[in-house]
């Protein structure tokens, strides 16, 4: 064979000696060429081997010698994609200098390797340098690396990171995948009460607990091939790729309850573990996995809010509700600087002669998206986030301006009380006393005017801080009621030590026509008055019912008997003013 080991090259005679980077004559080069450790080869325009090294031949484990002549492609799997075969290709004709790719290589036997091919255009000739170099230990090496960073080591399972990877594959090839689903589900499962198996037996038995638990889970999802990955702590999720649909998910769902309720033999004990599981399953197209990991979590959480031990499966109106909670929750301060609160008031009318004696201040946020929400909508989200105080305080200096404000209009008139509810964030985190006593200067309403309600549940009990306020505000001349009176603790005899001046029944007891509800509030209006205190009942909507509450001894009636909730205005109407 002759070419440019040889001196000799092609058709066009002798060739010129192959000059190398380092300047080694064709003797130096053919000798370094055998010598080397490296696998190579001299590839022809044609692509057949011109000639090859031992090195090469104990890669591939046959004689260099038979390499000869034979396609290069071949044995080193450039052939195997058409992106690279065009490279090559353009190597050997001179268009390109160099390739350099890894290949999958069979060795004589069936053994197989990895191995980095290059191939280089041999300078001033018509010829190319092809080279072999065996990678497999490094692969392997990395392989074992990433496993251990993509896997728990304590379960074995797949972690975080490799079930992220999987999700956002799985989620690429539903929607590329001719005949198939496009569908995916997910099972987010959380132990119930891990804790304590970690508190109180140590972590090494939590661990093991841990394990034990991942095999039952891999075992439930074997059957369809579904991935198992623990996510962190005592979470895990169990990956659906081209789901069937919501029942399968379900199924699955159960299949786990039903698996991890056997109990556990961990560390001599037998332990029983619980689970809450988030199911969610929908169409691949448009969806996103951060967006589906988080519809997992929200279900996971309805799950263990609904009691625990138990699967939810995503409710999109639900979720929705949420969704909208959280934005209440975040505009509620701003909302309070920029005025988007309103308040209505409530008649307090006497039972005896119909007069009205006074009026509950009711907040509602005009919300510049969702119309007019109620108190239910938001005094929650305001005690949670703190803002119930900023917003306490405006409602309590606007409901003592009106009143004034109506005092003014009628000073020969009855005395008209405004009622205010008071939470019980607003008593612990605020300087009530001080708020009470700015509102009634700025505003100069009288303290006897004034009424601050509190919720049973916020007033039994109450020692400290806030009991002291409350004396403070009694001492001051403001009424202090306890509202929705008989749906809290209903300790009686808290009323001897509270400074509390009125009652205000629960509806609950207004519409029972039982003779024990009648006998109920009867008793309790007795011993109110006993304790010189007054009854306002509360929820009251036909006649009937306000002739009988008279009839029973209570002071006051409020309900849409007398009036909804309606503005200033109309409460002016209403007294006449």
């Amino acid at each position: 064979m002759s070419g440019p080991l040889d001196g000799q090259g092609g058709t066009s005679g002798t060739m010129p000696p192959v000059v190398t980077q380092s300047n080694l004559t064709p003797q130096e080069f053919r000798a370094a060429f055998r010598a080397a450790h490296l696998g190579m080869a001299v590839v022809g325009r044609d692509g057949l081997v011109r000639t090859a090294n031992d090195a090469l031949g104990v890669l591939l484990g046959t004689d260099p010698a038979r390499l000869q002549d034979s396609p290069a492609a071949e044995f080193t799997g450039l052939r195997d994609d058409t992106r690279t075969w065009l490279k090559y290709r353009e190597v050997l004709l001179g268009r390109r200098d160099r390739l350099h790719c890894t290949r999958r290589l069979r060795q004589a036997g069936g053994r197989g390797l990895w191995a980095e091919v290059t191939v280089t255009q041999l300078p001033e000739s018509h010829d190319a340098l092809l080279s072999v170099a065996d990678v497999s230990d490094r692969r392997d090496l990395r392989a074992r690396l990433r496993h251990v960073r993509m896997h728990d080591p304590v379960t074995g399972l797949p972690n975080r990171s490799l079930f992220f990877e999987r999700l956002a594959g799985a989620l690429a090839a539903a929607t590329a995948l001719p005949g198939g689903t496009g569908r995916i589900g997910l099972c987010y499962l959380d132990l119930d009460g891990f804790k304590a198996v970690n508190d109180t037996l140590g972590h090494g038995a939590g661990d093991r607990l841990l394990t034990a638990v991942a095999g039952r889970l891999t075992a439930c999802a074997a059957p369809g091939g579904h991935l198992v990955a623990r996510l962190g702590g005592d979470e895990f999720a169990l990956l659906v790729e081209e789901s069937a649909g919501t029942q399968q998910l379900i199924d699955l769902a159960v299949t786990v309850q039903t698996a991890l309720q056997r109990p556990f033999e961990t560390a001599g004990q037998q332990l029983s573990v619980s689970a809450s599981i988030g199911v969610v399953e929908r169409p691949a197209a448009g969806t996103h996995a951060t967006e589906l990991m988080q519809a997992a979590d929200t279900t996971l959480y309805w799950a263990k809010a609904d009691g625990k031990a138990r699967w939810t499966l995503f409710d999109p109106e639900r979720n929705a509700h949420r969704m909208t909670r959280q934005a209440l929750s975040r505009t509620l301060r701003p909302a309070v600087e920029r005025g988007e609160f309103a308040l209505q008031y409530q008649p307090l009318v006497g039972l005896a002669d119909g007069v009205v004696r006074g009026v509950e201040a009711l907040v509602r946020w005009c919300h510049p998206q969702l119309g007019t929400l109620g108190p239910n909508r938001f005094i929650g989200l305001a005690e949670e986030t703190g803002a119930i105080v900023p917003l306490g305080r405006w409602v309590l200096t606007t409901a003592c301006r009106q009143a004034r404000h109506w005092q003014l209009e009628r000073p020969d008139g009855p005395p008209l009380v405004v009622s205010v509810n008071v939470a019980v964030r607003q008593v612990w985190d605020s300087d009530l006393v001080a708020d009470v006593a700015a509102a009634l200067a700025g505003t100069g309403l009288p303290p006897h005017l004034l009424q601050l309600e509190l919720t049973e549940s916020a007033v039994m009990g109450t020692a400290g801080r806030p009991l002291q306020q409350l004396r403070e505000l009694s001492d001051m001349g403001v009424a202090i009621a306890i509202d929705d009176f008989g749906t809290g603790y209903s300790n009686l005899a808290y009323l001897s030590r509270l400074p509390v001046s009125a009652l205000k029944l629960d509806g609950t007891f207004v519409h029972g026509r039982n003779p024990a509800d009648e006998a109920i509030v009867e008793a309790l209006v007795q011993l109110a008055h006993r304790l010189g205190l007054t009854v306002t009942a509360e929820c009251v909507e036909s006649a009937e019912q306000a002739e009988r509450l008279g009839r029973m001894g209570c002071d006051t009636g409020q309900g849409w008997f007398y009036s909804r909730p309606v503005p200033a205005d109309r409460i002016s109407a209403l007294l006449g003013a």
